[in-house]
């Protein structure tokens, strides 16, 4: 960075340079013209795959390259018009040409960070946008957007070393094949994973995977039918005699009943439930005991009619919330009775503020708290607890871990927690065990 730095120091004030040194301005004009070509291009050293990563890498480079480059065109600048007495025509010049540098090393570093760095998220793009003319917060500004995307290349270069350095080791080649169940209100799609990028980790760890896809939105029974059929689906792709099932939410009851119910335990090895509501939701009990029949039927025709044009046959909006109360979770619980010989286990977290999580969570945060307890923006922890064994992943500092981030929903990198490192470690634990 520091050599990209010195050459666009150097081509930005070219002129100054060669009248302080009273030398002709074309030979040095071509040779840093070309440095400078070169530096925008591959503005850092080193063996450069091509990914994204890479190109936040040299994103930020040139951004670092950019502000030094700047602060030190302005300090030659300075010395040329009141230390050297270089003339105006050449002063002018020189900042025209530095301006012209400046800009294009600039576009280019910004350009790459913002096609490239998923940190930055819509809020940091559009602060950086609204920002950029505004003399001394665009620069403060510019220094944040910079330091996300570093520490986002820094975290995955991180992640990439690890991977590699374990590739042989293959911790999460588990006997079974994985099905991972997603939760009510969301279907499994090609080409945005409900999973984020967990799936991806958990496969360059040795890891098969399949997906539920069940519909978004119907009763757990109705749910379960569908993805005892896809069970049975998949262990005939897979040639396999059991899956180790990962659910999420609404999942891990669709699970449990297509397990107890449907003919399902020969079939499954494991079942990790997922901040899943096993004793249900008492807020959901209120939202459907105070809103009207009027409210509730429109509600649900406009979101069937919107899940069937996304893919469902037959969205059943009211079911689905409904089998979400406390009361039917009761019901629920004793028709589902744990069936010997499947490894059951949980996970969960918690949000700590209502602030803290993203939209919608952060507005149901506090009527989930007043009714159930300590939760993850939906489903309180007391609820999540199920089978031999529970592991909640606590919050750091004043960010909490909510029922989205569990599953990668933002693709957020958080602080303390490494969301796709902990899915590789609870399917490295059931490797482990043989399953």
């Amino acid at each position: 960075m520091l050599f990209t730095a010195l050459i666009l120091l150097l081509s930005a004030n070219v002129r100054l340079l060669t009248a302080a040194f009273d030398i002709g301005m074309l030979p040095p004009a071509l040779v840093l013209g070309a440095l400078f070509v070169f530096v925008n291009i591959r503005p850092v050293f080193g063996r450069l795959p091509v990914n994204k990563h890479q190109r936040i890498r040299c994103g930020t480079a040139l951004l670092e390259a950019f502000l030094i480059a700047a602060a030190g065109s302005a300090v030659l600048l300075f010395a040329g018009i009141f230390a050297l007495d270089l003339g105006k025509k050449t002063v002018i010049i020189n900042t025209v040409i530095a301006v012209i540098v400046l800009a294009l090393a600039f576009w280019n570093g910004i350009i790459r960070i913002y096609i490239s760095a998923s940190q930055l998220g819509i809020k940091w793009r559009l602060i950086g946008a609204l920002c950029g003319m505004i003399p001394v917060v665009n620069l403060i500004v510019l220094i944040k957007l910079i330091s996300l995307a570093k520490r986002e290349y820094i975290f995955e270069d991180g992640k990439h070393r690890q991977d590699l350095s374990r590739a042989g080791e293959r911790i999460c080649a588990t006997k079974y094949p994985l099905l991972l169940v997603h939760g009510v209100f969301f279907r499994d799609f090609k080409h945005m994973n409900y999973w984020g990028r967990i799936p991806a980790e958990l496969e360059r760890n040795g890891a098969k995977i399949y997906y539920g896809d069940q519909q978004s939105a119907l009763s757990v029974a109705d749910s379960a039918a569908e993805l005892a059929d896809r069970i049975r689906e998949v262990c005939r792709e897979s040639g396999s005699e059991k899956v180790n099932i990962i659910a999420h939410s609404k999942g891990g009851l669709d699970s449990r009943w297509a397990i107890s119910r449907l003919g399902c335990a020969d079939r499954v090895a494991s079942l990790t439930t997922v901040n899943t509501p096993h004793r249900g939701c008492k807020f959901a009990d209120h939202l459907l005991d105070k809103s009207g029949e009027g409210l509730r039927k429109k509600v649900s025709a406009a979101y069937n009619a919107a899940a069937t044009k996304l893919g469902d046959k037959s969205p059943d909006f009211i079911s689905a919330v409904t089998d979400l109360t406390a009361s039917a979770c009761q019901r629920i619980n004793a028709e589902c009775p744990d069936v010997p010989g499947v490894v059951y286990r949980s996970i969960g977290s918690r949000s700590v503020k209502a602030s803290a999580g993203r939209f919608p969570l952060n507005l149901s945060y506090l009527l989930v708290d007043h009714f159930d307890g300590p939760n993850d923006g939906l489903v309180s922890v007391d609820s999540m607890i199920w089978g031999e064994d529970f592991r909640e992943y606590k919050p750091a500092g004043q960010r909490g871990i909510s029922h989205g981030d569990m599953i990668d929903l933002n693709r957020e990198n958080i602080d303390g927690f490494d969301v796709r490192e902990a899915y590789v470690q609870l399917v490295s634990g059931l490797r482990e065990r043989g399953l």
